[in-house]
């Protein structure tokens, strides 16, 4: 019979999670916090927070393998969720089966910050390969675009305003 170790509990301090500064129209960042995988849990997942700089937004977006949990944390803004606007505040929690179309925007005068947590993971490696390193305390970066679309599948964009019309 194998007999293997239960995972062990895992802490993550305030800056020591990977974090990654995030192109425009987002601006802010994200942190990564845990993955099933990093953990050793039996159910494959991964949390974060994101922090979209006032103005700034998460473009209308959907994970086609992925559920996704949202918890509003910090500031103000709009989720728009196939296609229709709800107001986002401190303690807004969204759940977004497979294949649901959302996008995120912050009010033009306050960050907004959540949490998400993907099941199964991969928006960590997404994060990594559309954003830049990002150590805690240091200065956000000038704006800048993606040098790449994303690469691990998880994540097909899609783009509507704030007011949820599309553009194309």
């Amino acid at each position: 019979m194998d007999r293997t170790a239960p995972p062990s509990p895992t802490i993550i301090q305030p800056g020591e999670a990977r974090s990654f500064w995030q192109p425009l129209p987002a601006n802010g960042f994200v942190e990564c916090l845990l993955s099933g995988s990093a953990v050793g849990a039996a159910t494959p997942f991964e949390l974060g927070t994101q922090t979209v700089a006032a103005g700034g937004e998460v473009r209308e977006h959907l994970h086609p393998d992925n559920d996704e949990v949202i918890v509003a944390l910090v500031g103000e803004g709009r989720a728009l969720v196939e296609g229709v606007i709800h107001p986002m505040t401190k303690g807004t929690a969204l759940f977004l089966p497979r294949g649901t179309a959302h996008g995120f925007f912050a009010a033009p005068d306050q960050d907004l910050v959540f949490m998400w947590l993907i099941m199964p993971g991969g928006l960590e490696s997404f994060f990594e390969s559309i954003g830049r390193p990002r150590a805690r305390g240091e200065s956000p970066p000038a704006p800048f675009h993606r040098s790449v679309s994303g690469t691990d599948g998880s994540v097909v964009s899609r783009r509507r305003d704030s007011r949820g019309r599309s553009d194309s």
